[in-house]
């Protein structure tokens, strides 16, 4: 099989060894806490006001309340007024948040399978099956693999 891509495809490993310009350090800058995911999971839940957030997480309010200032300031949540006298707000997710839904789904599914010993939940499809997640090319329909990728820095 020949690459369709007539490019040289340059080898990541073989790049000379500096500091890599990363999507993924930034996305950690935004979400690489433990409790903005726990949060987020709890807001993909449907629970949206702050003391049911910080109850089902364990976290304390102090922290629960910097992390969800941040994840507002980076764009994924945002809060919505629910009451005026006293002011309180529910937090919701904004596209940025909701386009994380699979990739927390993704997240959860290596944690049922390498880092719990029994899942606290079965995920199932609206079809009533398992949720299994994959990740698959859009062009092709074929499963992305680290065997089936290959990086090249992007086009300046």
């Amino acid at each position: 099989m020949t690459d369709p891509d007539p490019r040289p495809s340059i080898r990541m490993a073989e790049q000379p060894l500096e500091v890599r310009p990363c999507s993924l350090a930034g996305a950690l800058d935004v979400l690489g806490e433990r409790w903005s995911l726990l949060a987020l999971r709890e807001i993909g839940y449907g629970v949206h006001r702050f003391a049911r957030i910080a109850g089902y997480t364990g976290v304390s309010r102090d922290i629960l309340a910097d992390r969800l200032r941040k994840l507002e300031a980076a764009g994924v949540i945002e809060r919505r007024p629910y009451s005026e006298h006293p002011p309180r707000h529910e937090y919701h997710f904004t596209e940025a948040g909701r386009e994380l839904f699979p990739v927390m789904l993704a997240l959860s599914q290596w944690g049922d399978r390498w880092a719990v010993d029994t899942p606290a939940l079965t995920r199932r499809h609206s079809c009533g099956q398992p949720l299994e997640v994959d990740l698959l090319c859009h062009h092709c329909g074929q499963p992305v693999t680290r065997d089936t990728i290959h990086a090249e820095p992007a086009d300046a």
